[in-house]
């Protein structure tokens, strides 16, 4: 079985997320959507949250599951023995940061490899700080992230819409 791991912080999970699990699944088999806890980032939601706004999410299609991590990414895969992992490229800055992660991640674990995967044109201009951005000043997000997460926002922000 082709297993990819797919890591990130979610923070909220977006359409171009779901879009880059589901055409994951044309070339791999099965996908893990991996939240990491990142230290460095100061999150909406906390990391229970954004699991299982992931799991929920997710629960209708096969083949895709969702774990959490506290740690190196590359322990991680290790730890499961996997050794392919996929990000999600939307633009030039994506690529400098992605690329020199996929480097440094191979550096310590030669074994692992990262797989890009250029976003849909429908997703190259979402992230999840704009989604929290316009959220927040109380735009609609309707667009841009699943049912489900838009109502997470609307609790987060005390209901209104």
């Amino acid at each position: 079985m082709k297993i990819v791991v797919y890591p990130g912080s979610f923070d909220p999970l977006t359409n171009g997320h779901m879009d880059i699990i589901k055409r994951a699944l044309f070339t791999f088999d099965h996908v893990v959507v991996l939240v990491l806890h990142n230290p460095q980032k100061k999150t909406l939601f906390s990391f229970e949250e954004r699991v299982q706004m992931i799991r929920d999410s997710v629960k209708d299609i096969n083949g895709v599951s969702v774990d959490s991590y506290d740690g190196l990414l590359v322990d991680y895969m290790t730890k499961h023995n996997y050794g392919i992992i996929i990000k999600g490229l939307r633009a030039t800055l994506d690529f400098e940061y992605e690329f020199q992660m996929a480097l440094m991640n191979r550096k310590i674990c030669p074994t692992v490899e990262t797989v890009f995967l250029m976003t849909s044109n429908d997703h190259s201009y979402v992230s999840s700080s704009l989604i929290k951005d316009i959220h927040r000043h109380g735009g609609s997000v309707k667009d841009f992230v699943p049912p489900l997460v838009e109502t997470l926002l609307d609790k987060k922000r005390g209901g209104t819409t």
